[in-house]
């Protein structure tokens, strides 16, 4: 049985306290939250107890925490766990800050414990299978991928003023999926240009962020990809890409609440793109979590590790460069 703390309890933190309760050979035993409440009511539920950041990274039956905490919080939980021998599971991203968190990679190493970011999106069975069949040749050489990345709706002023703006909060995931897709063979970006407006809400641009972006990378084989991203989308939470190959496309579409599709005399209609996130990645949650355990136990190698993390946060950094210069990126 394996012992875990859960630092934060909002709502990524929620989500993934439960899997974790839910998993086999699995305890929940501590959740630690800034505000006292949440992290009461959370491990009242799961049947945890509450402690303290100092109390958890002491106590030696600990084997492993999950940083679900503010992003500000990341890089300084993933050195302290580290230090305490505690392998690690944290939230996407490491730090907003490229040399921080580069530093924590080296503190996770001279440490000799494991750290996982997550990057949920690789572990989404619809992406996956489609990762599984461009690696095994379905539609030829990769050539261009186009990922959709809309949200349904911005999040409040006040995180975007904290969050490192959209390339970094919210378009890490495109960039993690560009290198997860375009580039298994070790190919990487050579070339980047990004644009950006505020079209949905003044008080975003107040809060010197974008809410929709478009971008172009160029790998060093010549390969493309397009990403296209809003903070506003009137139908739901729309998340897509398609991978075009020499021999074939691969294509994959959103997810609904209902496959149902109904036609009459007025037209077809079918359940909008799930609501958001929580409900789109549910799955993709789940698997993650039980990856990082069935990796903890095997001593096979995490999919997603602290050297993706800076990688994406390289991206975008470069793509927050390019869009408030106008000047695209060469790496």
């Amino acid at each position: 049985m394996k012992n875990v703390a859960v630092f934060g309890a909002g709502r990524i933190g929620r989500i993934h306290a439960s899997n974790l309760a839910a998993l086999s050979g699995v305890k929940l035993k501590y959740v630690f939250d800034p505000v006292p409440a949440a992290a009461s009511d959370l491990a009242q539920k799961l049947g945890a107890e509450v402690a303290s950041i100092e109390a958890v990274l002491a106590d030696k039956s600990v084997d492993a925490v999950a940083i679900c905490s503010s992003t500000d919080t990341h890089s300084d939980l993933i050195t302290r766990a580290a230090a305490a021998g505690k392998h690690i599971f944290c939230e996407k991203p490491v730090d907003l800050s490229v040399p921080r968190a580069i530093a924590c990679g080296e503190a996770v190493k001279a440490a000799g414990v494991s750290c996982m970011i997550g990057f949920q999106r690789r572990f989404d069975p619809t992406f996956n299978d489609a990762s599984r069949r461009l690696l095994a040749g379905e539609i030829g050489t990769p050539e261009m991928l186009v990922i959709t990345s809309r949200d349904p709706g911005a999040p409040p002023v006040e995180y975007i003023k904290a969050s490192g703006g959209i390339f970094r909060d919210m378009l890490i995931h495109d960039l993690d999926v560009f290198r997860w897709i375009l580039c298994a063979d070790g190919d990487e970006a050579e070339w980047l240009s990004a644009t950006a407006s505020v079209l949905t809400d003044p008080a975003i641009k107040t809060a010197g962020d974008y809410d929709s972006t478009a971008v172009t990378i160029r790998t060093r084989k010549g390969r493309l990809c397009q990403i296209n991203t809003t903070r506003r989308a009137a139908y739901g939470y729309d998340q897509r890409f398609e991978v075009l190959g020499s021999t074939g496309l691969l294509q994959c579409g959103n997810h609904t609440p209902t496959e149902v599709v109904q036609w009459n005399a007025k037209g077809i209609t079918s359940d909008k793109p799930e609501a958001f996130f929580l409900q789109r990645y549910a799955a993709a949650y789940k698997l993650e979590i039980e990856h990082f355990f069935e990796c903890l136990q095997s001593g096979a190698p995490f999919r997603t590790t602290v050297a993706d993390g800076v990688a994406a946060q390289k991206l975008a950094d470069a793509a927050t460069h390019s869009a408030n210069s106008g000047q695209p990126v060469q790496f």
